[in-house]
């Protein structure tokens, strides 16, 4: 097989992947326009209190509940955290790709660019 049919970008799936969720919502949610913006947004909260909870259970801090997690839910969490973030930026925006690719790229040379710290 030659490397041409292999040189899509690793990427190219996530974006696949997002444009497909995103069209799912889409197509059954209660609530659309603003509303649906604004309650698509809260879905990340939602998903960042989930880590939380991963967290207190892989350390044990509930005392009534004790271990209930692992480091493996943790990073499960983490990765809803992510999907569902992106997933609002696509409803924000339809070029979630674009905003994304330039912002990453704007916080890496803030981060590990010259001048930096």
């Amino acid at each position: 097989m030659s490397e041409q049919r292999h040189s899509a970008a690793p990427d190219d799936h996530l974006w696949q992947s997002v444009s497909l969720l995103h069209a799912w919502l889409e197509a059954d949610q209660p609530h659309g326009g603003r509303e649906g913006l604004l309650l698509r947004l809260l879905k990340l909260q939602e998903e960042v209190g989930e880590v939380a909870q991963a967290v207190i259970g892989v350390t044990g801090q509930n005392p009534r509940k004790g271990v209930t997690h692992t480091w493996d839910d943790v990073g499960s969490e983490l990765c809803d955290v992510v999907v569902t973030a992106l997933v609002a930026l696509r409803t924000l925006t339809p070029d979630a790709r674009a905003v994304f690719t330039a912002h990453l790229a704007g916080v890496t040379a803030r981060s590990l660019g010259p001048g930096r710290g």
